[in-house]
């Protein structure tokens, strides 16, 4: 019997992770959230409005036989760890875990994968914390805020309009859209010309003319000043300069996204589910391995333990002339940098190797 209990969210997570700690652990899964508000009390918030907003959970549909399978492997351990993915939503789910099983203060830790490689999920049942109550007070008012404005908002827009539902995102993504609408609705359209001389090498495009800017307002205004023009130019002086181009930052979840939409096609939630597995592991020839960071940032930063085997890897592989800088800036307002940006665990795995093994 393991006695030590490991709870992740992703059944498939838990496999790889299984793997990597040995007999004493056993690693189960939550299958994600395992509580959410009710649809009881004033306006079927499942949130006493009238005294503090206290809120009121139970166990979400289909989730009860999980709970009852959790609560029996709490009671077979001497200690649990929470390991549900390290971003708010992660450790509120941790809490929710901790509250709903009834794991006391001194029976659990806190630990977080940020990366599921066998070193790295190693040092962090090494080096637990305790579950962040900022983190958990953060994802519980994110969440009443949406029951208040979104269970409200969709009746009305249910009854007005036939809206399946709105909420805190899209209430505000709607009011943002309507007055783009309006400032597209409340423009002027001005005619102008422009006039481009079209030489061997180049383009030039006319932005003087004697001396003075000038702006063409007709096709009438056009045709005056090209009936004044000479056939003959003069090139008084080339100006030639030097451009770097600098390499992009590391991808955050944003970012990640956009790369993929412009240059894969992907929507959103195709290019997260991807990167989800690729974060949690995949079968290589003789193991199962997180390929990426955690995938969920907002944080341009690289550890050194990546940095400082890339730079070898790059002298070796390149040329020590190749080996340039690790890009980075001042901490931005609102960036949580929780952890690292999203990068391969290893800089030694070769894509074109085990790209068999990847499939989307």
């Amino acid at each position: 019997m393991a006695k030590h209990l490991v709870i992740v969210e992703s059944p498939s997570k838990s496999k790889t992770i299984e793997k990597y700690l040995g007999n004493d652990f056993q690693v189960v899964s939550s299958k994600g959230h395992i509580r959410d508000l009710s649809t009881t009390g004033k306006f079927g918030l499942g949130v006493d409005v009238d005294n503090g907003f206290v809120p009121n959970y139970i166990p979400i549909k289909g989730k009860k036989n999980v709970i009852k399978e959790l609560k029996a492997d709490v009671k077979k351990s001497d200690i649990v760890y929470l390991a549900s993915d390290p971003d708010r939503e992660g450790e509120a789910i941790a809490w929710h875990l901790k509250d709903a099983l009834g794991i006391k203060d001194d029976n659990y830790k806190r630990v977080l994968f940020n990366e599921i490689t066998k070193d790295k999920v190693i040092d962090a049942i090494n080096n637990p914390t305790v579950i962040d109550d900022n983190l958990v007070k953060s994802q519980e008012t994110r969440r009443i805020l949406d029951r208040i404005i979104g269970f409200r908002l969709s009746k009305l827009l249910q009854s007005k309009i036939g809206a399946k539902s709105a909420g805190r995102v899209q209430s505000v993504a709607l009011k943002l859209i309507v007055d783009r609408e309006r400032e597209i609705e409340a423009f002027k359209a001005e005619e102008y010309w422009t006039i481009t001389a079209n030489f061997k090498e180049y383009e030039a495009k006319l932005f003087k003319y004697k001396n003075d800017d000038i702006t063409l307002s007709t096709e009438e205004d056009a045709d005056k000043v090209l009936s004044n023009l000479s056939d003959k130019y003069i090139v008084e002086s080339v100006d030639k300069k030097q451009k770097a181009k600098k390499s992009k930052f590391p991808f955050i979840t944003s970012t990640l996204q956009q790369e993929a939409s412009t240059k894969l096609g992907f929507p959103a939630k195709k290019t997260m589910s991807i990167a989800q597995k690729l974060y949690e592991g995949i079968d290589l020839e003789n193991e199962t391995v997180g390929l990426i960071t955690y995938m969920r940032t907002d944080s341009i930063r690289l550890s050194d333990e990546f940095t400082h085997p890339t730079m070898k890897f790059i002298e070796q592989n390149y040329g020590k002339e190749y080996i340039g800088y690790v890009k980075s800036k001042k901490k931005q307002e609102n960036v949580q940098d929780a952890h690292e940006a999203i990068r391969p665990t290893s800089i030694l795995r070769d894509p074109l190797k085990i790209k068999k093994y990847l499939t989307t």
